[in-house]
């Protein structure tokens, strides 16, 4: 990775050393920490854009899974916190735009904890004939490959997306605790991430 320069103010250095850590050494406490130090601010950043607090909590762990999977492509030309935001941020209007959500105005800023503002900006539309039939193909595209998940991930993902159910519902109905739930999940999407990435299909 590139050399660390003198513009970062001393807490950026510190997260970019956590992030070579993690990429040339496979430094899990590395990861830990970094997820330590910013889940609370991506949580909270999130909760403004959606309005609910499930959803503010899958949002995070996908945004973290997208960040960790990419850490290699991160430079230190700009704070690590900055392009953990903007992961964050457009992964949650790409969440927006598809539950079509109107739960606030998106052309607002939101406050990191440095100080520093995150611009958000949305281009509404209607999905045409077009893009509806190419959703349904998608959805049965993505129905397809959940099923080759094993069970128990396949059963959590599909009581989690296809109906809708929340955390607190899943450990319920599935007898197992909260903290389970949501960690058996952030596993089932690393899996199908992989299932996409090496796919033939395009999703």
């Amino acid at each position: 990775m590139e050399e660390l320069g003198t513009n970062l103010s001393e807490k950026a250095q510190y997260d970019y050393r956590l992030v070579k850590r993690a990429v040339e050494h496979g430094d899990q406490q590395a990861y830990s920490e970094l997820m330590d130090r910013y889940h609370d601010s991506i949580f909270f950043m999130l909760l403004k854009m959606v309005n609910n607090r499930d959803d503010a909590d899958d949002l995070t762990i996908e945004a973290f899974g997208k960040a960790f999977n990419r850490l290699h492509q991160y430079t230190p030309s700009y704070a690590f916190s900055t392009w953990l935001f903007k992961i964050a941020s457009n992964n949650c209007i790409d969440f927006i735009r598809k539950k079509k959500k109107n739960v606030l105005s998106l052309d607002k800023n939101f406050s990191k904890d440095d100080g520093d503002t995150i611009q958000v900006d949305v281009k509404s539309g209607d999905r045409d004939p077009e893009e509806e039939a190419i959703r349904k193909q998608k959805h049965k595209l993505m129905h397809e490959v959940v099923d080759r998940l094993k069970p128990r991930y396949r059963e959590l993902v599909e009581l989690r997306y296809f109906k809708e159910y929340s955390y607190d519902e899943i450990s319920e109905e599935l007898g197992i605790p909260l903290g389970t739930v949501k960690a058996q999940l952030f596993r089932a999407r690393e899996f199908l991430y992989n299932i996409l990435k090496n796919s033939k299909e395009k999703m």
